[in-house]
Order: C-alpha cells, then structure tokens, then sequence
C-alpha cells in the first residue's frame, strides 16, 4: 500500500513516517509539508521525495496518512478521497462540523476505507477491555480526567498554534470521548464550564440516560499530571488500562486495520470518518455550551 505523508512535525516524524516505513505491507512514497525546508529534511531520512504540491502526492499514493492541524487535515482528506485515496487520518477530524461532514460525504461518494487515529483505540488490551466493558452493560455514569502540560521544557507539542488556540477540548478531547462512546453510546445533551489552567469540564449525557464528565487540560501544574478513564454502574466500578503499547505500535495496527479493510471491500471500520464526525458533533456542541453558558442538544 503506497502512502503518501502529509505533515513534518514530531507526530508525523516520529509516528507516521516511521510506523509506515516498519510496515511490512506499507511503503512511503512521498512527503508533503507547508514548511518546505522540514518536508525536504524528512523526505530525506526516508529515501522519498518531498512534493511541492497536494495533489501531485495524492496522485502518486494509493492511501494518504495526514498528520497536520485539523482544518488543513480535513481539505486534504476531502482532495484525497475525492481522488479514490484511502485515509488514514488523524484525530479530531476537523475543527467543525461542517468540514467534518464534508469529509465523510466525499469518503461516502468515493467508496473510499478511512480509519481516524485515536491512539488508545489501538492498543490491543483497550481495545479487548472496552468490547468486554460494552458487552457487559448496566453502565451508568463514567469520569475521565486527563490532566497533561505541552508547556514543560522540550515538550514536542508546545509550539503547536493550534493546540494553544483550541486548547484541551479539541486535542486531548478526542481521546477521551473515543474511549466513552463505545461504552455508553452517542452523546445526546453537552454541558460545559471552564476552570483555571486552561480547565474545561463537559457534563455529557448518552442515550439511554448514562452520563459523563470529562475533566481536560493541557496546562497542568508540574506534578498535576494525571490520567484516568473509570467506568461505574451495575456491576460494580472498573477502570480503563493503559494501553500496553507505544504510538508506533498503535499506528502499524491502524495501519493493518485500514488495510484489511481496503482487502476485504469493508467500510465500517469503528474509528473510520464517520466515528470521527460523532465526536466532533460532541466537540462542537461544548464549545456552544461554554461560550453561551447552557446545555446544548445534539440532532437525534
């Protein structure tokens, strides 16, 4: 499967390229950047040309991994598959819904497989414990808190203008509702307050009734670092564990992942686009919450 990189930042060096150039059925065609100097220098360690153009990559890939800001992510994903390029993409899908939409309609017209990438959802023992959790039932109510700072010395993140634009809700938020929804199912009702630090805490309510509060930020005071995912409910109070792998390793089974579909003619992977809609509906609807101070319905 021949892709094609878009991105030359920490995550795509050091995620991207080197999952797709260990993958015994992926091979790295060509990287893409809006620094041309960073996309040279990376194209470079990989052997592949640095292209110039979007859609002169596309057209040499079959598959495109994008790793790059979310509204740059979702009109290059909408290019791709417009092409008949596969996707693997990364987390959130876009920075509004609307782009969102626009695309999982170009991945629905086209036929294309996607897979967006959220990390813990392919750790393999995550995976297994939330099919287990879900089978189980009975969940009433779950708490996340992911506490984390890209603001310490030589932390890769920190010079990211849109994480210090958007903040918790959109980077890290991802994560926390790709481990809820499996669980307690399609958010229907957001509420949303912000605390110091950057804090921002959602009241979510899931059809059927569960509930969920999710506590973020990506401005934790040293020593305030924390994570945790902990579901409660009928049988009794279980927690989310880590996963047992790296990020490499999470992305070399996406990468399987988006293959066997690709294989198969299968398009209803459980992260593909239309998962990661869901989530940026939920996104979207939090931030109407806090900046307009109420609880926000989802459409049904």
């Amino acid at each position: 499967m021949r892709f094609g990189l878009f991105g030359t930042g920490h995550w795509a060096a050091e995620t991207h390229a080197a999952a797709i150039g260990a993958h015994s059925r992926a091979e790295l065609v060509g990287v893409w950047g809006r620094n041309p100097d960073r996309a040279a220098e990376l194209a470079r360690r990989h052997g592949v040309p640095a292209f110039t153009e979007v859609d002169a990559l596309i057209d040499a890939c079959d598959a495109v991994a994008v790793a790059l800001p979310p509204d740059v992510q979702s009109d290059i994903a909408v290019r791709a598959a417009s092409a008949g390029r596969h996707l693997l993409l990364d987390k959130p899908l876009a920075l509004n819904l609307a782009d969102a939409d626009r695309v999982v309609a170009a991945a629905g017209q086209s036929g294309v497989a996607s897979v967006v990438f959220f990390t813990q959802r392919f750790h393999p023992n995550v995976t297994g414990f939330l099919a287990a959790t879900a089978a189980a039932g009975g969940w009433q109510h779950a708490r996340a808190t992911m506490f984390t700072s890209i603001f310490q010395p030589g932390n890769p993140y920190g010079g990211s203008q849109w994480r210090r634009d958007r903040g918790a809700l959109w980077d890290i938020g991802p994560h926390a509702l790709s481990i809820i929804l499996p669980v307690l199912g399609r958010v229907s009702r957001v509420a949303a307050a912000d605390g110091p630090s950057g804090l921002i805490h959602l009241l979510l309510t899931h059809d059927g009734g569960a509930t969920s509060v999710v506590s973020l930020t990506l401005d934790a005071p040293p020593g305030a670092a924390t994570r945790d995912f902990v579901f409660f409910g009928e049988n009794g109070v279980t927690e989310v564990p880590p996963g047992d792998g790296n990020a490499q390793s999470a992305f070399s089974t996406a990468i399987d992942q988006l293959i066997e579909e690709i294989d198969a003619g299968i398009r209803d992977h459980r992260c593909d686009v239309r998962f990661g809609r869901e989530v940026v509906a939920v996104l979207d609807a939090a931030e109407t919450a806090r900046a307009e101070g109420r609880t926000v319905t989802l459409p049904g």
